[in-house]
């Protein structure tokens, strides 16, 4: 599907940028924890942008599936709860926000077993 790799495109886009940004913009104006909060967020928002990227080319190779769909959708979701609640931490300092993480780690981890699946019943 088309849309993955636009997504995964402009995921790895930003995640260059955020993180060009976080070592030139951030370094010395936020706490040495919440650059390396920040950086975090990059590596992980580049991390599932080449997973994005990744289920664009299979959803082209395989024939419909809810499963790669869903999977794509939901590592998106991933990135959104987890890269953007660290990169809000990061600036805000708002400890409360930690608390979104997980959620979006946890939508990681569905995202990674549902194209699991897809690759097991499809490959």
């Amino acid at each position: 599907m088309k849309v993955f790799i636009i997504l995964g495109a402009v995921n790895a886009f930003l995640a260059v940028a955020l993180g060009a940004f976080g070592a030139h913009g951030l370094e010395g104006k936020i706490e040495p924890k919440y650059l390396e909060t920040w950086k975090t967020g990059v590596n992980y928002q580049m991390f599932h942008a080449v997973g994005l990227l990744v289920i664009g080319v299979i959803a082209g190779k395989l024939p419909v599936s809810s499963l790669i769909s869903s999977s794509g959708w939901i590592m998106l979701l991933g990135i959104i709860l987890f890269s953007g609640s660290l990169y809000v931490l990061s600036v805000t300092k708002i400890t409360v926000l930690g608390a979104i993480t997980p959620f979006g780690g946890v939508a990681f981890l569905i995202a990674w077993v549902l194209l699991m699946i897809a690759a097991v019943k499809h490959l």
